[in-house]
């Protein structure tokens, strides 16, 4: 082939943006087309679980295994996304010790390093764990930002050539005869909401080949060309709380079960998760119960949780895939290994391959085997080298590095930047203009937020996941309309509105299923703020309806001793019929 072959990769969470990294680096040419932002799918509503695969090291040992080899590379490629917190599995004094033996025996057998610690060693590193904890296997586990990794993969891709379209849905694949060669695609409209490329209307993309890597949404890949793709969705919850409670992983030792792990993430701490299976990925029930469930259940292992404050929930969709044959009736029964189904051999039908089940962990290596085959597909002889090549960011990079004297920060607003920048802190921080903190409760500064709209547009959401500006203790509260108005002067009025109501909308969407307590105490107040300092509630002269007599306000009503009631306020203070 005279060309670099042309591959579409459907998907743009972990393993879509893993592969486009992969294919690009090896030469290939790519494009990357995504319905939603980058980690729109399962990838963003993940519990942020760097895997030692203790997890799996009794149930599922091959995944197991994979995933302390992925844990170590990804330590060493993508070190601004990645906090090694460290893993403890506790034992409850009503937990299996037999079950606590399997799992110490399990981590030996697949490689992990463990190690038992006592109740009080367990309670000394973690002094929120509740008393009656008997024991703990440590282990190597973590926390990693999903959204940091993916845009970084992406920009990995992109800067060796690739395409990368968001807000970008396919409607159909092209089907000639017995093969797939390109797809259709939809492009949303709207200023800046693009990362690469085309603005609004269909566009037929032709292909060499085709990677449908849309996780839980495969199976609707598959029928636009004829062929069954049995992923079996599984949703599961998680919870955000207020602060860290904890520093370590916190996983409970007993086997499969819901509620049994506790992530510290950032500012936050991350509770999850059920195991359920749905139908469909997109439209499920999210229910009340599965957070109370989470929440009660952790606060065994730690105490504080019961009273602590909750900032929001988010469901997740989990891409299991099972073998027809195998016939599972239990989610949890089912393998987290991954299946690459290449659909020529399986299917007949030629130019498309589909990837489904693994685990973030192992995005990395999904994405290796499935750059294997597409090479293999054209003779391209290139090997991969993405467990080498550090990812943008994390070239030459130490969290260790003082930056309060070099950029005139104060060393915790510093230090975080520091932590989401890598080793780009020195590009994007070394500015000689004023660079105040827009997002306060997460120490983001106007340098991160300009450097993410000149990568992003308008579209604030996707300077949310680069940043985490809006994703701490307020949930955008105090800042939503300070990142807002960083769009001035290059973006118009409609515009910035556009983007900060989608902003807003998207803070909310998480919170409504925690308001009770501190919470709906919080909650009250950003309205309040958004209310009455930037007419959120919107001015009643653009209201439906015949137009408010402002000169009421003026003329006023009829002194009494008696408070105005709630109709008399509505109507301007006059009397009404």
């Amino acid at each position: 082939m005279a060309s670099a072959p042309h591959v579409v990769i459907i998907g743009g969470g972990s393993t879509g943006a893993g592969i486009a990294r992969d294919l690009s680096m090896r030469g290939l040419d790519v494009t990357l087309l995504e319905q939603g932002n980058l980690t729109h799918g399962t990838t963003g509503r993940m519990h942020g679980l760097l895997h030692s695969g203790g997890r799996y090291a009794v149930s599922d040992q091959k995944s197991a295994a994979e995933c302390i080899e992925e844990n170590r590379v990804l330590r060493r490629i993508a070190s601004h996304c990645v906090e090694m917190t460290g893993g403890l599995f506790v034992k409850r004094p009503e937990d299996s010790e037999e079950y606590f033996e399997e799992k110490l025996r399990g981590c030996e057998a697949c490689g992990i390093p463990a190690e038992v610690v006592s109740g009080s060693e367990a309670r000394a590193m973690e002094p929120h764990l509740a008393e009656d904890i008997d024991k703990a296997i440590s282990v190597p586990d973590g926390a990693v930002d999903p959204f940091r990794l993916v845009v970084a993969n992406a920009a990995s891709a992109s800067e060796h050539g690739a395409r990368i379209e968001t807000h970008s849905t396919v409607t159909d694949l092209l089907v000639d005869g017995d093969e797939v060669v390109g797809v259709e695609v939809d492009h949303a409209s709207g200023a800046g909401r693009h990362v690469h490329g085309v603005e609004g209307g269909t566009e037929e993309i032709r292909a060499d080949y085709v990677v449908n890597a849309t996780g839980a949404w495969a199976g609707r890949i598959g029928e636009m060309a004829g062929v069954d793709v049995e992923v079996r969705p599984s949703k599961g919850v998680m919870t955000i709380m207020n602060t860290r409670q904890v520093d370590t992983v916190i996983n409970r030792c007993r086997p499969k079960g819901d509620a049994d792990i506790v992530v510290p993430h950032e500012t936050t701490a991350i509770l999850g998760t059920t195991d359920e299976e749905v139908e469909d990925p997109e439209d499920y029930p999210e229910e009340e119960w599965e957070v109370d469930l989470v929440i009660d259940t952790l606060s065994e292992l730690v105490p504080m949780l019961a009273d602590a404050r909750t900032i929001r929930s988010f469901w997740g969709v989990r891409p299991l895939y099972e073998p027809p044959d195998v016939g599972s009736t239990d989610p949890t029964d089912i393998t987290r290994d991954y299946f690459l189904l290449d659909h020529e051999e399986r299917d007949d039908l030629r130019g498309m391959t589909s990837i489904v089940g693994g685990k973030f962990t192992t995005y990395r290596m999904m994405g290796e085997e499935i750059s294997d085959h597409v090479c293999d597909q054209f003779g391209v002889d290139a090997d991969c080298r993405t467990a080498e090549v550090p990812l943008p960011g994390s070239e030459d990079f130490s969290v260790l590095r003082d930056y309060m004297d070099e950029f005139g920060l104060r060393s915790p607003v510093g230090r975080r930047s520091v932590e989401r920048l890598g080793s780009r802190a020195d590009e994007v921080l070394k500015t000689t203009d004023p660079n105040p903190v827009v997002c306060t409760c997460e120490g983001v500064t106007r340098a991160e937020v300009q450097d993410a709209i000149e990568g992003s547009g308008s579209n604030l959401n996707a300077v949310r996941i680069r940043t985490r500006a809006s994703m701490g203790n307020c949930q955008g509260g105090f800042c939503c309309h300070r990142l807002a108005s960083e769009l001035h002067g290059e973006y118009d009025e409609a515009t910035t509105r556009a983007a900060w109501n989608e902003l807003l909308e998207e803070r909310w969407k998480g919170q409504r299923h925690a308001l009770w307590g501190e919470q709906l105490s919080q909650a009250m107040l950003n309205y309040a703020l958004h209310a009455t300092t930037q007419n959120r509630d919107h001015d009643p002269a653009e209201r439906d309806g015949p137009p408010v007599d402002f000169g009421a306000f003026d003329d006023g009503a009829t002194p009494t001793d008696d408070p105005p009631t709630r109709d008399a306020v509505a109507d301007g203070g006059r009397d009404g019929d």
